[in-house]
């Protein structure tokens, strides 16, 4: 409690006879209170050290309320996210009637329903007596208890476990859309005491190879049969054998190859002419022998052949371990002026790929990049017309970036980049600086002429920086001006190769790969994708303006899918769902032909089930699909056949012929039911 008597001295003048207790110079005096003598107040150059701790200290505990705050945004859009993919799904795939703005309550009553209970408005719920299955013609059984009607009432309520009845064993391949018109495979044998109340035992009992019912893909539902035929192309594993002499090294290798993925009716195959091979020692001077033995290989077989332009390194699995580089004279230019290649913050030069910036730039014997695209492209043409003209090679890939793709290297593990990293901007070789002070003079803002400082570091992620975090620079009227900059340099490189390649490939189909950067997607900045040269904030679409030069040269994009199932704790934010959801819609918005490529191997059913989602979208009215996919294979197959039946089977559910047929037998005691599934 406060002291009346001090607080009247503050707001009131002293009485002389009443004197104040806190001027009686015996501070022991029985009737003086105790308090603590006040402070001092600090002065000069103490009291600005004062002000300036608490200044801080207010500052510091203002920024972890603001973090505090962005991760508690990011939390609940990440929670969002997930309520909406589920709800999402189960009106998909589960054929669930849920409203637009479906609660929990909404969402409990329809899996109630679905598992065969009944649900009234006030929130009963009950379960109905299943009636016994005796009419073989319906082709359905029940999913629910085999107990028949009158032992379940005879079973009390509160009865033990011992009066449960067995659960029949649904196919866990099967979607939860089937389980309306599906019939179940066997009981569960260990309990066999009830074998005698089971409608199994009946005289309804189902006869021997009896056929149930014809059902679609056995994992995902029934959609995939007799659906659009999609072609798939596979990457051949053994392209690598071509060494840096043109020569290729196995042949017989290639052929077995050939000859197992012609058994699984594959519609061609992929093979990258790598450019540090082609014209390795002397410019203008062009290799193709190895090729010429390899296409021959390839046309003996009646097989389709797509052919990738790869104007990047490579030392990947699909080389055969094999490090395949830029060109040797091109490297030995780059001795001299190493400017030529894609430059970081630190000055550290990335020699995947050419930088952009020379373009335009005659720095290669006289040539600029875009002329040395161009004459490999039509010596190309040249060499295998007769290919072009028998209809062997359908398409062309034109590689216009790091790893073949349209993107900036900003994701180089040789620099130390690690998932999930956001990457460093790639812009600053003296030819990009240039380009960029122009675009800023003419902003009328010559002080622009510059990288951000602030952008973090490869492995950084994006609220540990100033330019991407929640409200950061990336959004200022700096920061707006550089990464349209930026991004309009991605799209000028396209559009000047691409109108080369028009030239080079007239009436052939060309393909541009677009990756898929997926990682921090669920935040604000979409950081990963700003250094890969997408301008994909929230607020906008980054990928209509590309598409909108890539319409124009009527290319078809081979959007790169991860399909990958991100976990609902995952740190980077990530979201490949929904990025591959803004990629197809806004390409085909635009009336582009979509295809597709996996990103990493697959191994197991699930994997590649996702890949069919992907290229087969469900309830989509305009009926859009992939034109088509290539596979990149693991691992060899003539080495490896671990996923040899899956990727059959994944073949079968593009071409839209996978038909699942399910016969029933019963055994000679009439309680277990084998299935067998067969294609057509």
């Amino acid at each position: 409690m406060s002291n009346p008597h001090h607080h009247i001295s503050n707001t009131q003048d002293p009485d002389p006879q009443f004197p104040n207790p806190n001027d009686d110079p015996n501070p022991n005096h029985p009737l003086q209170p105790q308090s603590n003598p006040q402070p001092r107040r600090p002065r000069g150059f103490a009291a600005t050290s004062a002000a300036a701790a608490a200044t801080g200290t207010i500052n510091k505990s203002r920024k972890e309320r603001e973090k505090e705050k962005e991760r508690t945004k990011l939390r609940e859009r990440h929670r969002r996210a997930i309520t909406s993919r589920m709800l999402a799904g189960l009106r998909q795939y589960g054929n669930f009637p849920l409203p637009v703005r479906a609660d929990m309550n909404d969402v409990l009553a329809a899996l109630a329903r679905q598992a065969g209970w009944t649900v009234e408005p006030d929130g009963t719920t009950f379960r109905q007596t299943p009636a016994p299955v005796n009419n073989a013609s319906n082709m359905v059984m029940s999913v629910e208890s085999p107990v028949s009607g009158s032992s379940f009432r005879n079973c009390s309520t509160r009865a033990s476990v011992d009066c449960q009845p067995s659960v029949t064993r649904i196919n866990e391949s099967l979607s939860p859309a089937s389980f309306d018109s599906i019939v179940v495979t066997e009981s569960d044998t260990k309990v066999d005491k009830f074998t005698s109340t089971s409608p199994m035992n009946s005289t309804g009992c189902l006869e021997a190879g009896q056929l149930m019912q014809e059902l679609h893909c056995g994992e995902h539902g029934g959609s995939f049969s007799e659906t659009q035929y999609i072609p798939v192309f596979v990457m051949l594993s053994q392209s690598g054998v071509i060494n840096n002499f043109c020569q290729l090294m196995d042949p017989d290798g290639v052929k077995q190859e050939l000859q197992q993925l012609k058994s699984l009716k594959i519609d061609g195959v992929v093979v990258n002419c790598w450019w540090g091979i082609v014209e390795s020692w002397v410019p203008q001077k062009y290799e193709w022998s190895g090729y010429r033995e390899l296409f021959k290989i390839i046309r003996d077989f009646y097989m389709k052949l797509q052919v990738v332009m790869a104007f990047h390194e490579n030392g990947g699995s699909d080389t055969g371990g094999m490090f395949i580089s830029l060109p040797q004279w091109v490297l030995e230019i780059g001795k001299d002026n190493q400017d030529i290649f894609f430059t970081d913050h630190q000055g550290r030069r990335n020699t995947e790929c050419l930088s952009w910036g020379i373009d335009k730039e005659r720095v290669l014997r006289g040539r600029t990049a875009i002329e040395v695209y161009f004459d490999l492209m039509r010596s190309f043409r040249t060499e295998f017309d007769d290919l072009f003209a028998d209809g062997l090679i359908s398409a062309v890939e034109i590689g216009l970036g790091a790893s073949g793709e349209l993107k900036y290297p900003s994701f180089s593990e040789r620099m130390g980049w690690r998932y999930p990293g956001i990457g460093e901007f790639q812009c600053y070789d003296k030819y990009s600086l240039q380009n960029l002070r122009k675009a800023a003079t003419s902003r009328g803002h010559s002080f622009w002429a510059k990288g951000p400082d602030n952008a973090g570091f490869y492995n950084a992620k994006p609220h540990e920086t100033g330019f991407f975090c929640e409200r950061g620079d990336y959004d200022s009227y700096y920061g707006r001006f550089f990464l349209h900059w930026y991004r309009q340099v991605l799209i000028d490189h396209a559009d000047n190769v691409l109108t080369l390649a028009s030239l080079a490939f007239e009436g052939i189909q060309i393909v541009v790969k677009i990756p898929s950067i997926y990682w921090w997607y669920r935040t604000s900045s979409h950081a990963a994708e700003l250094t890969a040269g997408y301008y994909n904030p929230t607020n906008q679409d980054g990928y209509s303006p590309v598409f909108e030069v890539l319409k124009k040269h009527s290319v078809t994009i081979k959007f790169v899918s991860s399909g990958l199932q991100v976990p609902e704790t995952d740190d980077a934010l990530a979201d490949p769902e929904g990025l591959s959801w803004q990629i197809m819609n806004s390409a085909w918005d635009k009336e582009i032909n979509v295809a597709g490529q996996n990103a990493f191997p697959c191994y197991d059913r699930e994997g590649f089930m996702r890949l069919v989602e992907t290229a087969k979208p469900r309830n989509d009215p305009d009926r859009h699909r992939f034109s088509f996919f290539a596979f990149q294979q693991p691992s060899p197959l003539v080495q490896s056949a671990i996923c040899f039946s899956e990727l059959d089977y994944f073949i079968k559910c593009m071409h839209g012929i996978v038909i699942s047929v399910f016969f029933f037998r019963r055994n000679q005691q009439c309680g277990i039911l084998d299935h067998h599934r067969i294609f057509a």
